[in-house]
C-alpha cells in the first residue's frame, strides 16, 4: 500500500484480505491522524464484517465515523457512515442501518453519493424491496460509469442482476452479469472477479444449465477459498442449484454445514435467517416436512424481527407447504384462509413463486371439498405452464392435472401430464451424469400417479402399463454420454483408491492415521462426484425414441411371445401386478405396497443369518418364500405359465427382493428387469465381436481362486455341445494383476466378465457401491468410463446386485451402470452369499454358457438350493 495514498487500502479488503488486515494494523501502529485512521478503521470493519464478527464490525466502523467526523471531511463520513449501516442491516438491526444509509445518501455527493446509493440499494435487496432498490440503482449505475469508477460500477451491475433475479427478469440479469464481469477482467480485484464467476453461475442456474451452473460455483468457490473469504450466499446459491438437480439432502447438508460455519463466525444475521430458508426448502424436498416447518418457521421469525417482509412471506410459504405435506394432519379452514392471503401478499412483492401459494391453496381447498375455490387457484397456478423454466413450467402442468381430475375431464388430464413430463424430460437430458438423471424424476412422480389413478379407475390395464413405463427406469433409456479423457477426474479416482486401501489397511492394524484417511477419503469423493456432475447431456435428439403408447406395448408383447412379463405397480398404496403375455395385458391386485416392503426386509434379514449356515434350513426356506411371494405377486404366482421366458419388473422400492426365493420361481429360468423397456433394450443389445472372456479375482475372497481357475478350466475343453462362431479368449487376472485399470482394460467390449471380488453396497452414494481389486475399490463411477460394456456379467460376491431406490421410480448401483452402457445381462445377488457354496454355482453357471444357454436358463439350472442369485437384464 502506498504511505501517500491510503485508499489504496480499502481496494485491497477484497482483492487481497490477508494483505488489507496487516496493512491497516500497520497503519493505526504508524500513528495516522484522523483521517487515515477512518479508513484503517473501515477496512477492520469490512473485515470483520465479511469473514469474522459482526459485532467486531460495527464497534471499528463507529469507531471509523467518529474518526471520520473529526477529520471534518464530510465525504470521509458519508463513506464509513454506509458501511455501518450495512453492518448494522446484517446484523438485525434494521432500523438503524436504513438509517445510517438515508443519512449518508442525504449528506453525500458525486462519486461518494453514487457509492452509497449502491450500498442502499444492496441492503433494500437483503429486504425485499426490489423496486425501491432498482431506484438507487437508475441514479447509481450512470453515474459510476460516467466517473470510471470500474470496480463500483461492476458492483452496482452485479447488485442490479440480482434485484432483476428476484424480478424474474432472468435476461436482463444475465446481460448485467456478464458486463460486471468484463468490465473486471483487467482490474486486480480477485475478489470481485470469483463473485461474477458466482453470478455467472446463478445465471446458468436460471436459465436451465445445471451442470454449468455447478462447474462456474465450484471454479468461484476455489478462488474464494485461495483467499481465505468465507461466500456464505455462495453456499445460497449451492443448494438453490442442487435443490434443482434433486439432490435435496446434499442441499440441506450443505445449508447445515453454512449455518455452523456462521455461529462460530458470530456473523451476520440476515445471512443466518437466509439460510434457515434454504435448509427448510431441501428439507421439504428431501420428504422430511417437520424439518422444514421448523426451520422456515425459524427464519420467518429472524425476517420478521430484520423487517425483511419479502423473505418473511417466502419462509411462510415453506411453513404451508411443509404443514399440507405432513401425513395425517388434516386439511383446515384457517390454513386454506392463510394460502390465499399470502398469494395475494406474494403477487404484491412481485414473487416468481407466487404460483405455489395459489398451488398449495389450491390442494387445501380440494381437501376440504370446495371445489370451486380449488379452481380459482389451480388456475392461477397453471398460468405458469406457460414462461418460466422447464420445472416450473412443470410444476404449472401439475396444478392443470390436478385441475382436469377434479373437474372429472380425463383427456385433459392425460394431456397435462404428457406435457408436465415432456418439460421434466427436456430438463434431465441437459444432465451428463446419470445420477441426476435419475434424481430429476421426482418432479414427476405426482404427475404419473395422477395418471395411473385414472387409468386403474377405469380399467385399462394396457394403458396403465404405459404411463408405469414412461417414467420407469427412464435414466437408463437415455444413451450414456462418452466420458471426456478428463485426466484430473482419472487422477482422483485413482487416488481414492488408494486412499481406500490404506484405510482398510489402517482399520485392520488399528493405527492412529484411520480418522485423518477416512476424511482424506471423504474429500475425494466428493471431489469425484462434483466433477461428474458438471458434464453435459445431450440434446433431444440423442434420447429414445418416442414411441405411441400402444406401439411400445405391441412391441413388448410381441418380443415375450409365449413367455410371461410382471410388472408391478404401487398406486395410493396398493401394489398391482399388470401380467403381460399372449397378446393381452390384465391387472390383479397383490395387496398393501407396505405390507409388500415390510415381508421383503423380514426375508431379507433372515437370509442374512441363513447365508452363513452351511446346511439351511429349506423347509424354512420354503416358508419364508411362500410369506414373500403372497405379498408380492399375489394370485399372480399361479397364473405365470411354465414356457418362454419370465421378465420380473418390480418398483425401485422392492429391487432388492429376494426373487429366488419365491417357490414360482426357485426351479424356472426367469430374469429381473428395472422397467419392461429396459429389458426390450437389453434384448436387442449387439453381441460384440471375438469371444473375449474376461476372468478376475479379487484379495480376500476365501475360494475365489479355485472359482476362477476351474472356470477357466471349462471354457478350456474342447467338447462343447453348441460351438460358438468363434474361438473362446480367456483371461485370467489374479495375483496382483487384478487392478483397477488393467480389469476396466480387460473387461471393455468383452464378450463375458466374471468378477469374483467382495462388494460393498452404499445406499448412502450409490455410484460409490464397489468391488474390491487388488489396488483398491472399482466403483460405479470407474464402470461409467468404459467405451463399451461387457456384453454379459458375473458379479459373484455380495450383494453386488444391489441398486438404491432414487428420484420417482430409478435406480443406481453397478448394475445400472453397466445396463446404462449396453450389458445385456447381468447375473449378480441382492442379498449375502455363502462364498464356499457359491462357487459350485458359478461353475454350473459357466458350463450352462459354454454349452448356449442364456443366463437366466444356465443360472436356473446351476442354481440348487441357492437363492442369492438373479438374472439382471435380459438373460
Amino acid at each position: 500500500m502506498s504511505r501517500e495514498d491510503p485508499h489504496d487500502l480499502l481496494a485491497m479488503v477484497f482483492a487481497r484480505p490477508r494483505e488489507a488486515l496487516a496493512a491497516a494494523r500497520a497503519l493505526l501502529a504508524d500513528g495516522r491522524g484522523p483521517y487515515e485512521s477512518s479508513i484503517a478503521r473501515q477496512a477492520l470493519g469490512i473485515l470483520h464484517r465479511e469473514f469474522g464478527d459482526l459485532e467486531a464490525a460495527i464497534g471499528e466502523l463507529r469507531h471509523a465515523v467518529r474518526l471520520a467526523r473529526r477529520s471534518g471531511s464530510a465525504d470521509r463520513e458519508t463513506d464509513v457512515l454506509a458501511t455501518l449501516g450495512i453492518a448494522l442491516l446484517q446484523s438485525g438491526r434494521t432500523r438503524a442501518g436504513l438509517s445510517a444509509l438515508d443519512q449518508a445518501a442525504t449528506r453525500a455527493d458525486g462519486t461518494t453519493r453514487a457509492r452509497v446509493l449502491f450500498r442502499r440499494a444492496g441492503a433494500r435487496w437483503i429486504l425485499g424491496r426490489h423496486g425501491p432498490a432498482l431506484d438507487d440503482l437508475r441514479d447509481a449505475v450512470p453515474a459510476l460509469l460516467a466517473a470510471r469508477d470500474t470496480v463500483w460500477a461492476a458492483r452496482a451491475l452485479t447488485l442490479r442482476g440480482h434485484v432483476q433475479l428476484a424480478l424474474g427478469a432472468v435476461q436482463a440479469a444475465d446481460a448485467d452479469f456478464h458486463t460486471a464481469q468484463d468490465m473486471l477482467g483487467p482490474t486486480r480485484q480477485e475478489h470481485d472477479s470469483a463473485v461474477a464467476v458466482q453470478n455467472r453461475g446463478v445465471a446458468a442456474f436460471r436459465t436451465g444449465d445445471l451442470p454449468a451452473a455447478l462447474a462456474l460455483l465450484d471454479e468461484a468457490e476455489r478462488s474464494f477459498h485461495s483467499l481465505g473469504t468465507p461466500m456464505f450466499d455462495l453456499v445460497g446459491d449451492r443448494c438453490a442449484v442442487l435443490l434443482a438437480a434433486g439432490l435435496a439432502r446434499d442441499a440441506l447438508e450443505h445449508a447445515d454445514g453454512g449455518l455452523r460455519l456462521l455461529a462460530r463466525l458470530r456473523g451476520q444475521a440476515t445471512r443466518r435467517a437466509e439460510l434457515l430458508l434454504i435448509a427448510a426448502r431441501a428439507a421439504l424436498q428431501s420428504g422430511d416436512p417437520a424439518t422444514a416447518g421448523e426451520r422456515a418457521g425459524e427464519a420467518r421469525r429472524l425476517f420478521a424481527r430484520q423487517h425483511r417482509a419479502w423473505w418473511s412471506e417466502h419462509a411462510r410459504l415453506i411453513v404451508l407447504q411443509a404443514e399440507h405435506a405432513t401425513p395425517d394432519v388434516p386439511a383446515r379452514r384457517t390454513a386454506l384462509g392463510e394460502a390465499r392471503r399470502l398469494a395475494a401478499r406474494l403477487a404484491g412483492l412481485g414473487s416468481p413463486e407466487v404460483w405455489q401459494a395459489h398451488l398449495v391453496a389450491g390442494r387445501i381447498a380440494l381437501a376440504l371439498g370446495e371445489p370451486g375455490v380449488a379452481e380459482r387457484h389451480l388456475a392461477r397456478a397453471a398460468d405458469v405452464r406457460h414462461k418460466g423454466p422447464a420445472t416450473s413450467r412443470a410444476g404449472g402442468w401439475l396444478a392443470e392435472a390436478l385441475r382436469a381430475e377434479a373437474g372429472g375431464e380425463p383427456r385433459r388430464l392425460l394431456h397435462a401430464c404428457r406435457a408436465g413430463l415432456a418439460l421434466i424430460e427436456e430438463h434431465r437430458l441437459t444432465f451428463g451424469s446419470s445420477e441426476l438423471h435419475a434424481l430429476a424424476t421426482a418432479q414427476g412422480a405426482e404427475l404419473v400417479t395422477l395418471a395411473q389413478r385414472h387409468l386403474l379407475r377405469e380399467g385399462r390395464p394396457r394403458r396403465l402399463l404405459a404411463w408405469t413405463e414412461r417414467w420407469r427406469a427412464t435414466s437408463l433409456a437415455v444413451p450414456a454420454v462418452s466420458p471426456p479423457e478428463d485426466g484430473e477426474l482419472l487422477a482422483r479416482l485413482a487416488a481414492l483408491r488408494q486412499a481406500e486401501h490404506l484405510l482398510a489397511q489402517a482399520r485392520q492394524d488399528g493405527a492412529a492415521s484411520a480418522a485423518a484417511l477416512e476424511r482424506d477419503r471423504s474429500r475425494l469423493e466428493s471431489r469425484v462426484r462434483s466433477a461428474t456432475l458438471h458434464a453435459k447431456g445431450r440434446s433431444r435428439g440423442g434420447g429414445e425414441r418416442r414411441d405411441r403408447d400402444d406401439d411400445r406395448t405391441g412391441r413388448l408383447l410381441d418380443a415375450l411371445g409365449g413367455g410371461r412379463l410382471a410388472e408391478l405397480v404401487a398406486v395410493d398404496g396398493t401394489l398391482h401386478v399388470l401380467l403381460c403375455g399372449g397378446g393381452t395385458v390384465r391387472r390383479h391386485t397383490a395387496g398393501p405396497m407396505d405390507r409388500a416392503v415390510a415381508e421383503v426386509e423380514f426375508a431379507r434379514s433372515r437370509l442374512r443369518r441363513l447365508a452363513y449356515e452351511r446346511d439351511p434350513d429349506q423347509g424354512e426356506l420354503h416358508d419364508l418364500g411362500a410369506r414373500l411371494e403372497r405379498a408380492v405377486l399375489g394370485p399372480v404366482a399361479g397364473l405365470l405359465g411354465e414356457e418362454g421366458p419370465l421378465v420380473v419388473v418390480p418398483p425401485s422400492t422392492l429391487h432388492t427382493t429376494p426373487w429366488g426365493l419365491l417357490p414360482s420361481l426357485r426351479r424356472r429360468p426367469f430374469t429381473v428387469a428395472p422397467s419392461a423397456g429396459a429389458w426390450l433394450r437389453a434384448r436387442s443389445a449387439p453381441r460384440p465381436d471375438g469371444g473375449r472372456i474376461v476372468l478376475v479375482r479379487g484379495p480376500g475372497v476365501a475360494h475365489a481362486d479355485r472359482e476362477v481357475r476351474e472356470i477357466a478350466g471349462l471354457y478350456a475343453q474342447a467338447d462343447r455341445d453348441v460351438p460358438w462362431d468363434v474361438p473362446w479368449d480367456v483371461s485370467l487376472l489374479e495375483a496382483g494383476r487384478s487392478t483397477a485399470p488393467a480389469v476396466l482394460a480387460a473387461i471393455d467390449g468383452s464378450l463375458l466378465a466374471h468378477l469374483a471380488a467382495h462388494g460393498t453396497f452404499r445406499a448412502d452414494s450409490p455410484l460409490f457401491s464397489s468391488l474390491h481389486l487388488d489396488d483398491g475399490p472399482l466403483t460405479g463411477y470407474d464402470l461409467e468410463r468404459l467405451r463399451r460394456a461387457p456384453h454379459h456379467l458375473v458379479l459373484s460376491s455380495c450383494d453386488s446386485g444391489q441398486m438404491a431406490a432414487v428420484g420417482a421410480d430409478e435406480l443406481l448401483g453397478l448394475a445400472t451402470a453397466l445396463l446404462r452402457l449396453g450389458t445385456a445381462g447381468i447375473v449378480a445377488s441382492v442379498v449375502p452369499v455363502n462364498d464356499e457354496t457359491a462357487v459350485p454355482v458359478m461353475l454350473g453357471l459357466h458350463d450352462g454358457l459354454r454349452r448356449g444357454l442364456g443366463l437366466a436358463e444356465a443360472l436356473c439350472r446351476a442354481r440348487g438350493d441357492d437363492v442369492s442369485f438373479i438374472a439382471i437384464g435380459a438373460g
